[in-house]
């Protein structure tokens, strides 16, 4: 089959053509009935080998006239194309660069306006000024990141939709986070929510070791949420990635110095309208394209991109079912529960109520947004199933193919590129802004106010210091941002990056909260062991050659209307359309067996231990580095038990875990104090508490005051110490002291008025 039959042509193009033989049969014509008159004279006056000789050069010029006026049209029409397309990339740009401008100044306008006094806490938390609808958006579009846009779509043409089923894992975790993280610390009152380690392992090296884990996948993980729109915009208007690093970095610098977390909110609920409306507008183009909703349903699964529920446990496969929801688990587990940017957002709200309405509210939202980005997918592959854009050489990189079918099938509706460029741009932007935000605030609060000369600071000045922060950390994620380029494609880099950090950092926490004899030993030993353990296999994993499966691309069904004529053409395209002019079906089936065959070559090799290691998914690296480090630190913590100095307050315990904590192994807990006992709670623990005062001073009446109640109100009372099973609370030594020394001051005191009342008697 030739690679280019006849056109079929669409309705504008028709016109044009029409048109065009229209001017050219009237010109003919004019020439024709000026000059007929002429004909019998020419015809007398000259003999038959004249006639001849004459009507010969007649017919060569009347050819040169015509190929002339059908290349001055062919000219015009090539001239009308490109003025069409330049003054479309004029309103394209000029949407751009409007679009950027409003989404910075928007949410910096009441800034401007109210031009109040900034604290640090308004900088950090928004003080819950933000509407529980916008914190939705913006935590959907911190979950997603601007590589659902383009990732996505991309990983489904090229690879199919066994990345899709990552969704189950993701929404299974958002419940877990709301009813055992969320409980924990909210209303802790921390800025950084790494001094809950601090407060629960009593320790700074654990703390510092969180924070720093944090910090390091925090920085990969936007370098490429930077890099990803600048191949969008090197593909679509040829903008250098240095020249789209650097803009992207400065302005989010500049917009960190000025905004916070609330104006980041706000550019995240635009951000997350405006990538909806085109995610939108994408689908129901290429559906009418195509046909309809049937034929696309019908040619992703025919082609093999709609393949789920794999439920093969060989964990070198790269992604399976049972892989994508283990993997997505542990990683949203690990963001969602233990990342700042997101606490930040839970303890903006108002109430611990409204942050379990709003993540569960999100649950929909997010299973959207998600499968959203997939649909534009299975549409794109759709139009381009039989004319792959990158085997013809349009584009070179997997995650070019949404910009291209932008610019390929909307360049007849100046602006929308522009829009789209925007929405990358600025996706990119608003969640560098936001994480810049947080990576400034955990290394000023645990690691700077630390510093004894530092921990003094006003708060103005320790505001200061965390935007400065900001500012370095935004020019070195400028620098990681040129590396990312090297990896192999923006889903592969972002969940690499992700799964190889995410396991440490969940499993601190997770010793924390739910394991109540672990110590700061048994912790840090399990984080550093478990960073050793993951970034060997990550290191050792690069070292291998790995078979990825690509699924097979067709040029077969190559048109001259496939893809516009306004999309200029790869110098490529024309070597290639010489030397392939017959791409059969043949060629597309030796192309998927030869594929199939060195899948199955690479699985059937004998891998000696250490290479089976090395060839694990990187799905599993989360849940690998939580394990470790849960294991290692329960096995450390207790080898090294020292109940009279391994002591914290017992509410930094997940409360279902309190009251089975009797079941856990190690020796009995000493708690700093008890968790809340409540006004409304039955006889028994009020009987209890009541013992407490008689044992720790029967004779003195004002021994209930001592124990007091806390700041947030009449029906919270706090006592240090544990509840033994006698219904007797045994008060830790330090407190005991300090009640006896009040006890003998108050004596003294006493002594001393009594004399006096004496002496002046």
């Amino acid at each position: 089959m030739s690679l280019t039959p006849e056109p079929k042509t669409n309705t504008a193009q028709k016109i044009r053509s029409s048109v065009s033989w229209f001017f050219l049969a009237l010109w003919g014509g004019r020439i024709f009935f000026r000059e007929i008159h002429t004909i019998p004279y020419i015809i007398d006056r000259l003999n038959l080998s004249s006639f001849v000789s004459l009507s010969s050069h007649i017919l060569r010029i009347g050819i040169l006239l015509s190929d002339t006026h059908v290349h001055r049209v062919i000219q015009k029409r090539e001239d009308f194309e490109v003025a069409m397309r330049n003054s479309s990339m004029v309103i394209d740009y000029l949407v751009f660069v409007v679009f950027i401008v409003g989404s910075f100044i928007v949410p910096l306008w009441e800034k401007f306006r109210t031009k109040t006094t900034e604290t640090k806490a308004d900088y950090v938390f928004a003080l819950g000024k933000v509407s529980m609808g916008a914190m939705m958006l913006s935590i959907a579009r911190g979950t997603l990141g601007v590589r659902s846009f383009l990732g996505y779509p991309s990983e489904l043409y090229y690879r199919g939709s066994a990345m899709w089923e990552t969704l189950y894992g993701m929404l299974l975790a958002y419940p877990i986070v709301c009813y055992i993280f969320v409980p924990v610390y909210y209303s802790l009152g921390i800025t950084s929510v790494y001094q809950y380690l601090d407060m629960r392992f009593n320790s700074k090296l654990v703390r510092c070791l969180a924070s720093f884990s944090y910090v390091i996948r925090s920085l990969l993980n936007l370098a490429v949420t930077v890099f990803t729109p600048c191949v969008a915009l090197n593909t679509v208007i040829g903008l250098p990635y240095w020249a789209s690093i650097t803009s992207i970095t400065t302005i989010s610098v500049l917009f960190t110095i000025m905004g916070g977390l609330k104006a980041a909110i706000l550019s995240d609920v635009i951000q997350g309208l405006t990538m909806i409306g085109v995610s939108v507008a994408i689908i129901i183009q290429g559906v009418v394209d195509v046909g309809g909703v049937g034929p696309v349903l019908n040619v992703t699964y025919e082609r093999g991109r709609l393949d789920f529920f794999d439920f093969n446990l060989d964990p070198t496969i790269r992604v399976t079912t049972v892989s994508a929801i283990i993997g997505q688990l542990f990683m949203s587990l690990s963001v969602f529960g233990c990342q700042q940017n997101f606490v930040q957002r839970y303890c903006s709200m108002n109430s611990q109520r409204e942050v379990v309405k709003t993540m569960m509210g999100n649950v929909p939202v997010i299973t959207v947004l998600f499968s959203l980005s997939w649909v534009v997918g299975m549409v794109i592959f759709a139009n381009y199933a039989d004319c792959d854009p990158k085997s013809l050489g349009y584009i070179s990189k997997f995650d070019e193919i949404v910009p291209f079918y932008v610019e390929d099938k909307f360049i007849y509706l100046p602006g929308l590129l522009g829009l789209v460029m925007a929405t990358l741009f600025n996706s990119a932007l608003t969640l560098a802004v936001s994480n810049l935000n947080s990576l400034a605030t955990v290394t000023f609060e645990d690691f700077l106010g630390q510093i004894p000369a530092l921990s003094g600071l006003k708060d103005k000045h320790q505001l200061r210091a965390i935007k400065i922060i900001g500012v370095i950390y935004g020019f070195i994620i400028m620098g990681v941002s040129f590396l990312v380029g090297m990896l192999s494609g923006v889903i592969e880099s972002s969940m690499l990056m992700t799964s190889a950090t995410s396991g440490p950092l969940l499993g601190v926490f997770l010793l924390a909260m739910l394991v109540p004899c672990a110590n700061w030993k048994g912790a840090s030993a399990g984080m550093i062991f478990s960073h050793v353990t993951t970034l060997w296999i990550t290191f050792g994993s690069l070292t291998i050659t790995k078979n990825v499966e690509m699924l097979p691309l067709s040029t077969e069904g190559c048109r001259n209307d496939t893809i516009s004529p306004f999309v200029v053409q790869p110098a490529t395209i024309k070597s290639y359309l010489t030397h392939h002019t017959n791409v059969t079906s043949s060629s597309a089936s030796t192309m998927m067996m030869s594929t199939t065959q060195s899948t199955i070559l690479g699985s059937s090799e004998e891998l000696s231990p250490l290479d089976y290691l090395y060839s694990i998914t990187y799905m599993y690296y989360a849940f690998i580095g939580s394990f470790t480090t849960v294991f290692v630190g329960i096995v450390v913590s207790l080898l090294t038990a020292d109940p009279k100095n391994d002591i914290y307050e017992e509410h930094l315990l997940h409360p279902l875990v309190l009251r089975l904590s009797r079941w856990f192994p190690g020796k009995p807990r000493l708690y700093a104090g008890t968790k809340h006992l409540d006004e409304n709670e039955d006889s028994t623990k009020s009987s209890n508490s009541a013992n407490v005062n008689r044992n720790v001073n029967s004779d003195n009446s004002n021994s209930n005051n001592a124990n007091g109640t806390n700041n947030t109100g009449a029906t919270e009372k706090t006592f240090p110490g544990r509840v033994g099973e006698d219904g007797k609370i045994n008060l830790n030594e330090t407190y005991a002291n300090k009640l006896n020394a009040f006890k003998d001051i108050s004596l003294e005191v006493a002594n001393e008025i009594t004399k006096d009342s004496i002496t002046r008697l």
